[in-house]
């Protein structure tokens, strides 16, 4: 397949809202790859290099001058991947302008509208609209085959790429061979947010309840002597986690699946604020010092894989019961089965109480939903907090003159993957997190203004507020009241940050009658 072929669909993806029209678009694209192109087609379309990061930053991709273009187009994407490969392979000395040259040689046969597709494809930028699943669906459309089972093959692979490649050469059948693999990372559940406990048992007659911990979301996997500890967005940080590796080696299983939260627990035993966790995570030098004064405690609330068998299709109840024969009471969230919301306010006081965020509270009924923001798992804080993106920020004044301090704030629109603005905050920030959070933004920045940086909208930011009001002055219709900063989320993609219908919804149950 010709490159010009995905930069067409591209450009057409990128001019509908419509997700229907989308499918259908990336559908006739995909249809016409051969399986072996697809798995590099894929990621084109969904705006990832096979690569990942080639050596290549956004200040050189857009200092490159750009060519003229060619006149007919003959790229195709094994040319490209290849090229592209070949620039990420580039070491050692003359290693800058050798890549540049490369990418100059490749940029000269790319026709006027490959050239501003592939420019944007290198600096991570594609806008266009093909949403994860939006493209499962197109994949599941090209191929013929059910879109459930395609999802259920990314949520084990890990990989839409792979799984294109699959469904294209073998149908069904050859999606039916995706399994659950120990030390392979698969897609974490995840939860939407209920506003009261009422809402959460919606005609349920019991719900688990959780202590809704502060910490860093773990996947630990085991098979004999060999530990991984993979993070939310599924990276392995084995070797950072030392104490974690060598209680998980101590569990009565030969191959299990863990999930859970890590919390570092400071003097006394009281568990540290999330930052000061996220530090663990972020070193890759002096571990073992670290692990001395900043020891990390697992606490796990679900058993995915054990000793051979997948666990995922159970309901929660029976999932929890198996975590519970395996694991230390210490080594477990707390968890109350509520029959009533009453019941549950209880809990949810203890756990406010003892400093947690809220609780989780999930239908004992459910099945693992791996990969998926499923609606058996909710939960419930005592304050309302999102997690939104930054877009821009704006230069402080006074005390934070030559600081980056008043934060443009967007929810994520699912229908066309922008940011919807829902207004602005300096509130909250300290002077170490004005810090940190001037360095970050410079590094993330588009363009400016004499007063504003625009930034990559990558950085996840959770923010409180008192309440969602109507607005004219934004696009979305709604802003948020009195928002604040409470922390940045460093384990969270943009892609995972709260949307416009989460803040909609809010918004209509403020006003409902």
């Amino acid at each position: 397949m010709l490159f010009q072929e995905i930069a067409e669909a591209s450009r057409a993806v990128t001019a509908t809202r419509a997700r229907s029209t989308k499918i259908e678009l990336l559908a006739a694209c995909l249809s016409r790859m051969t399986p072996d192109e697809a798995a590099i087609g894929v990621g084109f379309l969904s705006g990832e290099l096979r690569q990942g990061k080639i050596g290549l930053g956004y200040a050189a991709v857009r200092s490159l001058e750009t060519p003229d273009a060619a006149a007919e187009p003959s790229l195709t994407l094994h040319d490209v991947d290849a090229v592209l490969d070949r620039i990420a392979a580039i070491r050692g000395a003359r290693s800058a302008s050798l890549r540049m040259q490369a990418l100059a040689e490749l940029f000269a046969r790319a026709t006027a509208l490959e050239q501003p597709f592939l420019e944007r494809l290198l600096v991570w930028e594609l806008r266009q609209g093909a949403l994860e699943g939006i493209l499962l669906d197109a994949i599941a459309k090209a191929a013929r085959v059910s879109a459930t089972n395609v999802r259920r093959a990314v949520m084990l692979a890990g990989d839409a790429k792979r799984v294109a490649a699959v469904a294209l050469a073998q149908g069904e059948a050859g999606l039916a061979e995706f399994r659950v693999e120990v030390l392979r990372p698969i897609g974490p559940m995840l939860a939407q947010t209920a506003a009261t406990l009422t809402e959460a048992f919606d005609g349920r007659t019991e719900l688990s309840l959780e202590h809704k911990l502060d910490g860093a979301r773990i996947q630990v996997h085991k098979d004999g002597s060999d530990v991984r500890v993979f993070t939310r967005s599924l990276n392995d940080v084995t070797e950072r986690v030392p104490e974690i590796v060598e209680s998980t080696l101590a569990l009565p299983a030969k191959s299990l699946i863990l999930d859970g939260e890590a919390i570092a627990v400071g003097s006394g035993g009281r568990p540290a604020p999330f930052q000061t966790t996220m530090r663990r995570f972020g070193r890759k030098l002096d571990v073992h010092a670290l692990r001395d004064t900043l020891p990390l405690h697992p606490f796990y609330f679900d058993l995915l894989y054990l000793d051979g068998g997948e666990l995922l299709e159970h309901p929660e109840g029976e999932r929890f019961a198996a975590l519970e024969r395996l694991t230390a009471p210490s080594q477990r969230v707390e968890r109350l089965v509520a029959r009533s919301p009453e019941e549950a306010e209880l809990f949810l006081d203890r756990a406010l109480e003892l400093g947690h965020e809220g609780v989780m509270a999930k239908d004992v009924a459910s099945p693992y939903e791996a990969g998926r923001r499923g609606a058996s798992w909710m939960k419930l804080k005592k304050a309302h907090t999102l997690d939104l993106v930054v877009l821009a920020a704006e230069w402080g004044s006074g005390r934070r003159k030559g600081f980056l301090s008043n934060l443009h704030l967007g929810a994520r629109d699912p229908t066309n993957n922008a940011f919807v603005m829902l207004g602005k905050t300096f509130k909250g920030l300290t002077d170490e997190l004005l810090r940190w959070q001037t360095e970050k933004l410079k590094s993330l920045e588009l363009s400016r203004s004499d007063w504003v940086v625009y930034v990559k909208p990558e950085l996840v930011v959770e923010i409180a507020f008192d309440g969602v009001q109507t607005s004219s002055q934004y696009p979305g219709g709604v802003a948020l009241r009195f928002a604040r900063v409470k922390r940045y989320r460093d384990d969270k993609p943009a892609s995972e940050a709260d949307t416009i219908d989460t803040v909609r919804a809010i918004h209509a149950r403020s006003i409902a009658p």
